[in-house]
C-alpha cells in the first residue's frame, strides 16, 4: 500500500466517524433535531414501489415504519427481507426506507434504485444525505428501524437487525 492509499483510507475513516458523531450529537452550537422536529421532508426516488418527488417522514396520521439503510450494508439487505415478509400483514401502516448516502458520480440515484429492486423493495425509498433522520431518531448504526405512532411520536427504535416477531409485536401494540 502506498502513502496516498493510506492517507485516503485514514481520511475516509475520519469522515465516516465524523458523520456518525454529528448524527449522534449534532453540530456544536446547534440544537439536535430530535423527535420534536419530525416530520422531515425528504427526496424520494423513482424505484419499484416509489416515485420521484418528496415525502414527509414519518407519514402524517399513520403508524410509520422507517428503515434506515445503506447500499453497502449487508445486514441492511437482511432487514429489507424481514420488512418484505411482514409488510403485507399491515395495510394501514406506512413503510419508508431511507439512505443517508449522497448520490455522486460513484453512487447514483439509479444505483440506489437498482439496489432497491435487487432487494425486492416495493415501497417508498428516499434520500437523507444530511443525516437528519439519523439524528432525529438517534440512530447509532445501520440498519436502524424506527416506528412512530399516528401522532409522529417515536415508539420504537433499534440499531441492528430486527426480527419479524419483534416488529409484529411493536406494530400490533400500535394498531
Amino acid at each position: 500500500m502506498n502513502r496516498r492509499q493510506a492517507v485516503a483510507g485514514i481520511a475516509g475513516l475520519g469522515l465516516t466517524g465524523g458523520t456518525l458523531w454529528v448524527a449522534e450529537t449534532g453540530l456544536p452550537g446547534m440544537q439536535s433535531r430530535g423527535e420534536e422536529q419530525l416530520p422531515i421532508r425528504l427526496e424520494t426516488l423513482d424505484a419499484r414501489g416509489s416515485t420521484a418527488g418528496e415525502a414527509l417522514v414519518p407519514t402524517r396520521d399513520t403508524v410509520t415504519v422507517v428503515d434506515l439503510f445503506a447500499t453497502w450494508c449487508a445486514p441492511c439487505d437482511d432487514q429489507l427481507e424481514v420488512l418484505n415478509a411482514i409488510r403485507p400483514e399491515y395495510d394501514d401502516v406506512s413503510f419508508i426506507s431511507v439512505t443517508n448516502e449522497r448520490p455522486s458520480e460513484t453512487l447514483t440515484r439509479a444505483d440506489i434504485a437498482e439496489w432497491w429492486s435487487r432487494n425486492d423493495g416495493a415501497w417508498t425509498v428516499g434520500l437523507d444525505p444530511g443525516s437528519e433522520l439519523l439524528s432525529a431518531f438517534g440512530a447509532g448504526g445501520l440498519p436502524y428501524i424506527a416506528i412512530t405512532n399516528e401522532n409522529g411520536t417515536i415508539e420504537f427504535g433499534h440499531s441492528g437487525l430486527v426480527g419479524k416477531e419483534t416488529l409484529r409485536d411493536q406494530l400490533d401494540s400500535l394498531e
